[in-house]
């Protein structure tokens, strides 16, 4: 048999493998969904009104506030869906299984290939969650095309790639599972200070660039333009560059973890 095939098949036991783990054990899944959920609840029906007269400077409109959030809370779903997978490959690395993994005849990569793609699934099954949660209370795309709708998939794919690699890199440096939580707070913590909630140009002109140079921002602004119609710009090449370099970046990290010799 090919190395390829043999790649292929390990890859597939492994993703079964995540996949069942998840499967067993969806509380951890869905305590992951409930923040941003609960936020897209909070935001829309106790702050919509306010928060929509400021940002566009006229009268209270939630809808159009929900238009505006809905993008950002996406983004956000997949940040804190990835957490699960720092949390499980960090399990597998304090218990052992990966020790053991290390031991057996099987593609080395498979064991990494297995949680990446597992999570990846993950992300989008809880973005098209959160998304019909999102359509239930109001949110629409009416201007978007086909090929819109495509880019934007493509988008959230290639973003949940990313800090799904930054995530199992987390998971494999820490500890223990607790750490490899604490750790990833910032995939969570980091939307809530982009232009998710409110325009980056309306925050204190020291803390902009923060917000306007991080990776949620620029994707945000182009899943918004991608829905809604509004201006890209370079937004777009932006996040591409963030998630190119960021998915680099977690391989590198992963891998480099994964093929160390256990102490």
């Amino acid at each position: 048999m090919s190395a390829l095939f043999l790649a292929v098949r390990d890859s597939s036991t492994m993703l079964r493998r995540n996949l069942l783990h998840a499967r067993r054990y969806p509380s951890g899944t869905l305590n992951l969904l409930l923040a941003p959920i609960m936020l897209l609840l909070l935001f829309v029906y106790i702050f919509g009104d306010v928060m929509s007269a400021g940002i566009g400077g006229g009268g209270a409109d939630r809808s159009e506030y929900i238009a505006y959030i809905v993008p950002g809370i996406l983004l956000m779903t997949i940040g804190s869906t990835v957490i699960g997978a720092a949390v499980y490959i960090s399990m597998d690395m304090s218990e052992g299984l990966i020790a053991r993994f290390r031991t057996m005849a099987i593609h080395r990569g498979s064991v990494i290939i297995g949680h990446v793609v597992g999570s990846v699934l993950q992300c989008i099954a809880s973005v098209v969650l959160v998304g019909a949660v999102a359509v239930a209370i109001g949110f629409r795309s009416t201007d978007a095309t086909v090929l819109d709708w495509l880019a934007a998939f493509g988008l959230l794919l290639l973003f949940a790639l990313a800090f799904t690699w930054i995530a199992v890199g987390i998971g494999m440096a820490s500890p223990n599972a607790e750490a490899a939580a604490n750790s990833a707070q910032p995939l969570i913590l980091l939307p809530l200070i982009s232009s998710a909630f409110i325009p980056a140009d309306t925050m204190p002109g020291w803390f902009q660039p923060i917000a306007e140079y991080q990776p949620f921002t620029p994707a945000i602004e182009t899943l918004r333009g991608l829905l809604l119609g509004t201006e890209i710009g370079n937004n777009g090449w932006i996040a591409i560059v963030w998630c190119v370099g960021l998915t680099a970046l977690g391989y590198r990290w992963s891998t480099a973890q994964f093929s160390r010799d256990p102490k």
